[in-house]
């Protein structure tokens, strides 16, 4: 399969497909253009996008994906007969052993971590509780996500002076502003997901629930830290401390991580095309059941961007 994600977010554009060529035209007349068998999914996140038939025909006819979203969460995805289920990719994901399993796990974990005590020392290096946290996020010791996220939250609520702060779904306060920021994180992982065919209901960690994507919020992990450090910005730079209204203007800022510049592999890239290679990498390690290939995200210093 071709492995060109198009993502279309242009207001008010049409979109077609004519001579082989996928077409977008934006309101102002211009138009982009991408070779419809290079592509492996579209992407369309435009509030109000016209969609031809002739497109929906030629993506069926080529393989392409289509992944219709509303706020960013997909809600509609269009699939040709021959892709409606991967058979080869859902048999692989399904007869992984225990074992390997549990290493896409830890490897996981370990990145999550690493980015938690990675975004700490850049908030507060000279806390106390630094080194501690640097020790248990290399370590192997079985529960160690819970340590470091229990040092990563003491060291972020003292830096940003939040009083009496518990990090909870519920909780309130900064709580919603981190969970606006989660869900838009969400969002495009699943985007990431459905284009590549990955079945978000076979994870490897979370429990399966009604209506749940456990493979989504298992591999968002090592990303959380970027939603974190988005939302300390607006604390520290953009708004009084103690206003934790999800308004707006906080929407607006806060989806904005996506299009920064970071690291990966050597590499530096914007947010999305990272979370794209991610979730590459570790169909790649579905498909041929070497977990060496899966590759989670790490900052390559402690330099955060912004």
């Amino acid at each position: 399969m071709s492995y060109h994600i198009v993502n279309i977010d242009s207001p008010r554009c049409s979109i077609s497909c004519k001579h082989g060529q996928l077409t977008c035209t934006n309101k102002d007349g211009s138009r982009q253009q991408a070779p419809i068998e290079d592509i492996a999914a579209i992407v369309i996140t435009s509030f109000s996008a016209q969609l031809h038939s002739h497109l929906l025909l030629e993506a069926a006819k080529h393989g392409v994906a289509l992944v219709i979203c509303e706020r960013f969460q997909p809600i509609s995805l269009l699939l040709p007969a021959n892709r409606s289920t991967d058979t080869l990719l859902t048999k692989a994901a399904l007869s992984l052993d225990k074992k390997k399993v549990d290493t896409l796990w830890r490897k996981t974990v370990d990145a999550k971590c690493a980015n938690q005590a990675s975004l700490a020392a850049e908030m507060a290096p000279n806390h106390p509780k630094i080194e501690t946290l640097r020790k248990r996020a290399a370590s192997k010791a079985p529960g160690k996500e819970s340590t470091c996220a229990r040092y990563y939250w003491g060291i972020y609520a003292e830096s940003l002076h939040l009083e009496n702060f518990k990090r909870g779904r519920e909780e309130g306060g900064a709580n919603d502003l981190l969970n606006f920021g989660y869900a838009v994180l969400l969002s495009l992982l699943l985007q990431k997901l459905f284009a590549y065919g990955l079945d978000p209901t076979l994870g490897i960690s979370h429990e399966i629930r009604e209506r749940s994507t456990p493979l989504a919020y298992d591999l968002m992990e090592p990303f959380r830290p970027c939603v974190d450090w988005r939302v300390a910005r607006w604390l520290q730079e953009e708004t009084g401390m103690g206003d934790y209204r999800v308004d707006g203007k906080f929407r607006r800022y806060v989806t904005d991580f996506t299009m920064e510049r970071i690291g990966y592999l050597g590499i530096e890239m914007d947010f999305r095309n990272c979370l794209e290679s991610v979730v590459r990498s570790f169909r790649q390690a579905v498909m041929t059941g070497q977990t060496r290939t899966y590759k989670p995200w790490t900052p390559p210093n402690s330099k955060w961007a912004g």
